[in-house]
């Protein structure tokens, strides 16, 4: 069982993602509904808050991210077209050579 203090600021950290959480049914299990770069947002932002009782969120989100396809990173990119790599790599968990190629794409677009 595990336990977060001030749990109202970490589901207001979900919600502004854009993520849906909510209960299963009567139980305590949750059901988040997010897709990766909003998962992402909420890996990053709990980290920022420097909450140690919400650290295990996002050991469990980044655990559970997938890899964003080409197309995704390129959605991403066009997004925030001043994004660097290094940003691009830390919101996607995409390798050097990913990020490189979706921003050499982008570029000439």
């Amino acid at each position: 069982m595990r336990r977060c203090f001030d749990t109202y600021l970490l589901k207001a950290i979900i919600r502004d993602s854009g993520a849906h959480l909510s209960r299963k049914g009567r139980s305590r299990n949750w059901m988040l509904i997010a897709d990766a770069s909003q998962i992402a947002k909420i890996v990053v932002d709990i980290e920022h808050a420097e909450q140690k009782s919400w650290q295990w969120v996002a050991t469990l989100l980044r655990g559970q991210r997938q890899s964003l396809t080409q197309q995704e990173l390129l959605n991403l990119v066009q997004r925030n077209p001043a994004i660097s790599a290094t940003q691009l790599i830390q919101l996607s968990d995409c390798t050097l050579a990913q990020a490189r190629k979706v921003l050499d794409e982008a570029e000439f677009l």
